[in-house]
């Protein structure tokens, strides 16, 4: 090594550039070594659980086994010990010949289910592990969450709710001809034809499904530019106001339309599902249609003629699809968006009927069918497998009566601009009431029985004080 008080000459430079080297090499080297020891350790460890697991196999093994051997008319013994034994016995009787080949071959029996089962579980926790893990590849993760909006009210009172922005896109992205829906060349980008805001609080005791007109009247907050072919954001594009709601998501894409919910609900949005048409198809197939019921013949100006039948109707496919989408419906008095976004509520309170039947969630063709066509043809962030399992576990007691659907309060008529105008005080107290989890405005709070604070004091305890 050199001294680095000596002179600075090029044959000292040169050794400093020898003893730098020798430096960084034994540094990596050490890393190198270090990497290799954490690799021995990891390797050890499993070795070790493997151990662990075959020993566990073998108990169950020996344990099948030796029940079985007690349930015979003797010990199960080694083939040496059963063969000297055989020698030294009297003659077995036939009845004891067959009693022992019987419990003979039960023993057997006993054994191959016991590592077959065993088998079963690795198999099983494999298949398990696979299917998650390609399920949640099916997912088209695109970012959409602002979860630390400043629009977001009382976020500490809203922790372990959960609210999902619904988003039923009009892309033209891969539509076959005979879908009769348009191509990319006639109707390009996507539009936010469906916006629905479901709330699930805390509690799991309710369901509140908003939906959200697509002409509503909003100030677009400034929004990065979004592709809704390739799903990437570019550019940043400026406020505007006065616009419509279906030209957030034209414009910025889920990250936009997630902004503009926000302020006007003041809820965490902490999931985002975008579907596109060929996606609704495929999961109203997938559970073997759903039931509306029809007064009379359903024609639309555009569309044409949906349903020619009346009472209830299982639509599939492609009219399920004209079903939600129309929108000048002839006989609907409101000839307008209102009149579908209630079409639209009728029928996904249908379709979340048909998902949580028996013929559903106990047919693993058809459970495995929706699940398939949700996740190959649904867009957004944080909508996997985990979250899903998470939330349709803690959802068990919740029927699909128990889901309430609403439209956000508007006047009711389109302004000079052809656009639904919010009515602020109303559109605010409902959304205090979900952040709160009170009753909605309307909705009355559940009086006690009648007779219930007689019955009280007549048992001789206090009736409660008035609030």
């Amino acid at each position: 090594m050199t001294d680095q008080l000596e002179p600075v000459d090029e044959t000292t430079k040169y050794k400093r550039k020898i003893d730098d080297s020798l430096a960084r090499f034994s540094a990596a080297h050490d890393e190198l070594e270090a990497e290799e020891r954490e690799r021995r350790e990891r390797r050890d460890k499993l070795v070790a659980r493997f151990e662990q697991t075959r020993t566990r196999l073998h108990r169950v093994v020996t344990v099948a086994t030796s029940v079985v051997g007690q349930r015979g008319s003797a010990p199960v013994q080694d083939e040496a010990g059963a063969d000297e034994d055989a020698s030294k016995a009297a003659p077995q009787t036939r009845l004891q010949e067959k009693k022992e080949r019987r419990n003979h071959r039960t023993l057997l029996a006993a054994r191959i289910t016991a590592i077959t089962l065993a088998v079963l579980v690795f198999v099983a926790t494999g298949i398990a592990w696979g299917a998650k893990t390609w399920f949640n590849s099916q997912f088209n993760e695109i970012a959409a969450l602002d979860e630390n909006s400043d629009a977001i009210r009382n976020a500490p009172g809203q922790l372990g709710d959960e609210n999902f922005l619904i988003i039923g896109s009009d892309t033209r992205e891969g539509a076959e001809a005979e879908e009769n829906v348009g191509d990319t060349s006639g109707i390009p980008g996507a539009r936010s034809d469906t916006v629905m805001l479901a709330h699930i609080p805390e509690d799991r005791k309710r369901a509140v499904v908003i939906s959200f007109p697509r002409d509503l009247e909003i100030s677009r907050p400034e929004c990065e530019r979004w592709d809704s072919a390739t799903g990437e954001y570019g550019e940043v594009v400026e406020a505007a106001d006065g616009v419509k709601l279906n030209s957030a998501f034209t414009v910025g894409g889920p990250r936009c339309v997630t902004k503009v919910i926000q302020q006007i609900s003041g809820l965490a949005i902490n999931h985002f599902v975008g579907i596109d048409f060929h996606g609704f198809k495929g999961m109203v197939d997938a559970v073997g249609g759903v039931t509306v019921h029809v007064d009379e013949p359903m024609e639309d100006q555009e569309l044409g003629l949906i349903i020619a039948e009346t009472g209830d109707v299982v639509l599939k496919g492609d009219q399920a699809l004209n079903f939600v989408r129309a929108r000048k419906v002839y006989g609907d008095p409101t000839f307008s968006d209102y009149g579908r976004m209630q079409r639209q509520q009728e029928f996904m309170a249908s379709l979340l009927r048909a998902t949580l039947s028996r013929d559903v969630l106990l047919d693993v063709g058809k459970l495995t069918g929706f699940v398939n066509a949700f996740a190959a043809s649904t867009f957004g962030e944080n909508i996997g497998v985990d979250q899903l399992l998470t939330l349709a576990q803690s959802m068990q007691g919740l029927s699909a009566g128990a889901v309430e659907f609403m439209t956000v309060p508007t006047v009711g008529e389109a302004n000079e601009q052809g656009n639904e105008v919010l009515l602020e005080a109303d559109t605010q107290a409902l959304f205090r009431a979900l952040i709160d989890n009170t009753p909605l405005p309307g909705d009355e709070p559940e009086a006690p029985a009648p007779g219930a604070g007689e019955q009280q004091v007549a048992d001789g305890t206090e009736a409660p004080e008035p609030a």
